[in-house]
């Protein structure tokens, strides 16, 4: 599912904020956003930007120049939504009333309306950290590896109940992902494209010091495998500042697919340990969440904690043990809860 960086939104409750005159807080979705007092009523719709939201430079948006403007290599200038902090409130997103921009006359509740302002998502150019020769967008049996956050889909929480799921620690890194297609062909990707061997991709020189595509070869020809894709977190030194304070590079499986479909827990077990690669922590196993974590809040303290070094860690990652399809994210359940304290320290 592709994330809806701005969409049609309904806000479901204002709250106030002790000490404050002129803000309040604003309930969409699972987020909270801080907004001026009096502006929205509970019930009205209106324009929901996501953190990560990147904004393109127009009048509208002229009021957040002064702590929001950036210029990016890759994305130009614009206005960057990021978690902040405000009378000791998290504010977590933008919210606008529908009557600031009057392109969206007519549009209806969850609409995106991403591609109609011309909102991008905000990344950090990947050549930048792990380098090398881009030979294409990635292949067929690699999918984009964005989970879906708890706050923007907050029914995922109750579409783990009954079933029977693990927690993971969420890696401070860089995705990457390796493939052999029905054809053989050996694939080493980024987050968004494949590379070639040409000693200039910092991952491509690891995976071959590790003996990664031999390693595959020989589990798909003893297991019958036609294809094979793992997908993990690539920490090391000069990647997201290093936050898990590592002194080599390391990569951490959170991923496995099998002729073209996700692997269960057990079954990503055994093939990572035959194929000798790590796998992202686990920090938990169960039944019925919703039981455990009844709400988002409870989640989001579930998600505190520190990687070994004494850091913040990003946040957990939560899944069904067996692959199962929701609708709500048109794909296998899954989502992430990421740390607010890790945002604020490093958003």
């Amino acid at each position: 599912m592709s994330r809806k960086l701005a969409s049609i939104q309904m806000i479901h409750d204002i709250v106030p904020i002790p000490d404050a005159d002129r803000i309040e807080l604003a309930k969409v979705l699972g987020w909270q956003c801080v907004v001026p007092k009096g502006q929205f009523r509970e019930g009205d719709l209106c324009v929901y930007f996501e953190i990560d939201s990147f904004l393109p430079v127009r009048s509208e948006f002229e009021f957040l120049r002064s702590n929001s403007y950036v210029v990016s290599d890759i994305l130009g200038e614009g206005y960057r939504i990021k978690t902040k902090k405000m009378k000791g409130q998290l504010s977590q997103g933008l919210v606008l009333s529908l009557s600031t921009l009057p392109e969206l006359a007519g549009v209806s509740l969850g609409e995106d309306v991403s591609e109609a302002l011309g909102v991008r998502k905000w990344e950090v150019e990947e050549r930048a950290t792990t380098g090398g020769t881009i030979i294409g967008e990635l292949p067929e049996d690699v999918p984009h590896t964005d989970e879906t956050r708890i706050q923007a889909e907050p029914g995922l929480l109750q579409a783990f109940a009954g079933k029977d799921y693990y927690i993971t620690t969420k890696m401070d890194g860089s995705s990457h992902s390796l493939s052999i297609d029905r054809e053989g062909r050996f694939w080493v990707c980024g987050h968004n494209y494949a590379y070639k061997d040409d000693g200039k991709c910092s991952f491509y020189e690891f995976v071959k010091s590790r003996g990664y595509e031999k390693a595959m070869r020989s589990y798909m020809e003893k297991a019958g495998i036609y294809t094979l894709t793992v997908q993990g977190e690539f920490c090391a030194p000069g990647i997201q500042g290093n936050r898990l304070k590592l002194t080599k590079p390391e990569w951490y499986v959170f991923t496995v697919r099998i002729n073209g479909k996700r692997a269960g827990l057990h079954e990503m077990i055994i093939a990572t340990e035959t194929l000798g690669m790590r796998m992202v922590p686990i920090e938990e196993m169960g039944t019925d969440l919703p039981h455990l974590y009844p709400t988002v809040e409870a989640l989001l303290e579930r998600a505190e904690g520190s990687y070994p070094n004494g850091g913040p860690k990003e946040g957990i990652v939560v899944r069904p043990e067996e692959p199962v399809f929701c609708p709500l994210v048109s794909g296998p359940l899954s989502m992430k809860v990421i740390n607010n304290k890790y945002l604020l320290k490093n958003d």
